[in-house]
């Protein structure tokens, strides 16, 4: 594909850095934004200061506020807006894809009234089949991604050479990304990811250590991995960039954005304070109940979703909620899979 036309539908952290890679890999890429005045202030001065302050975007990047304009004529269509927002947003935007656009989701969310991955909303919508849909997924933190720090991430599509495509579509010196087909398992990473990030931002709030946050790290990895499993997708692949490493990456930063809300309501603040100091959207204040209800659908325990969806949702005490997670009957622990089911750049 020489030079392709990509259209990024969504102007905060992440759409923002993911359009620098994008260009820095040779597209020609329109970046869509709500808000006139980031429209303007990426096209006059090269910059995104509202979302992405101090980073010089390429020449190749223009912005658009009309999504028709955005969108004519892309050979990729990228979705980079909030998982409640997508549906009716592609509603109005179906009509206005080019035909055979692939859509990929850089979305980590699922949607809470209806407990669809991002994959599932964007094809029910669309009707695009399984080839014309990807996601994204990894340990990348927007600003480390925007400026050129080494990254690596996981495409993934269930028709292999889409995702071959894309991986050339986003292949920089810095940015390294592998295929995989496992869409489901790539998602459920992400999905859950954001929740025991939360948690970690909570132990953190609270005071706790490290110690605190390896075990939620790697006891939130078996919650995923089971998942996963009993949903059809490989566990391994939960063992990789979209699984481990995301995880890692998330609940160690103070840049996620998950990980600083669970910091405020481990500092006592109830929810909508700890959402006016982060200032965007945490996707682990919805998932962490699609979560609680996939965990009770399929008949596993997923007790640190349920402590999150508790605090969150139901006002439960932090320091409260960790006891009784901690005072769960004790049990043998679980060996995780082999490694990573993705491939390596070609």
């Amino acid at each position: 594909m020489a030079q392709p036309r990509v259209a990024v539908m969504g102007a905060g952290s992440w759409g923002t850095a993911f359009s620098v890679v994008l260009a820095d890999a040779g597209c020609d890429v329109t970046l869509w934004a709500r808000r006139p005045d980031i429209v303007q202030a990426v096209n006059d001065t090269r910059g995104n200061p509202a979302y992405m302050l101090g980073v010089r975007l390429p020449a190749t990047v223009r912005a658009e506020h009309d999504p028709a304009r955005a969108l004519a004529g892309a050979d990729v269509t990228v979705l980079a807006v909030s998982s409640q927002s997508v549906r009716l947003l592609l509603a109005d935007w179906t009509q206005h894809l080019a035909p055979g656009t692939v859509l990929v989701s850089l979305m980590k969310g699922m949607e809470q009234s209806t407990g669809m991955l991002m994959s599932q909303v964007i094809a029910e919508v669309t009707g695009a089949g399984p080839d014309r849909v990807a996601v994204v997924s990894g340990p990348n933190l927007a600003r480390e991604v925007a400026m050129r720090q080494p990254a690596a991430t996981v495409i993934a599509c269930a028709d292999e050479p889409t995702a071959a495509t894309l991986q050339g579509v986003c292949r920089t010196p810095y940015f390294r990304p592998y295929t995989s087909t496992d869409v489901l398992g790539v998602e459920i990473g992400g999905v859950v990811k954001n929740v025991i990030a939360v948690a970690a931002g909570i132990a953190d709030g609270m005071g706790l250590g490290d110690n605190t946050k390896s075990a939620l790290i790697t006891r939130g990895l078996t919650e995923a991995m089971q998942l996963a499993a009993v949903m059809g997708a490989d566990p391994r692949t939960l063992s990789g960039l979209a699984g481990m490493g995301d995880l890692v990456a998330t609940c160690t930063s103070t840049a996620s954005r998950n990980h600083s809300l669970g910091y405020w309501l481990g500092r006592g603040l109830p929810l909508r304070e700890a959402q006016a100091h982060i200032k965007q959207t945490a996707e682990g204040v919805y998932s962490c109940t699609a979560v609680q209800a996939l965990g009770r659908k399929y008949a596993i325990q997923m007790p640190i979703a349920e402590t999150v969806a508790g605090i969150i949702h139901d006002g439960r005490n932090p320091r409260e909620a960790l006891g009784a997670l901690l005072s769960r009957p004790v049990k043998s622990e679980t060996a995780g899979g082999p490694g990573p089911a993705v491939k390596d750049v070609r």
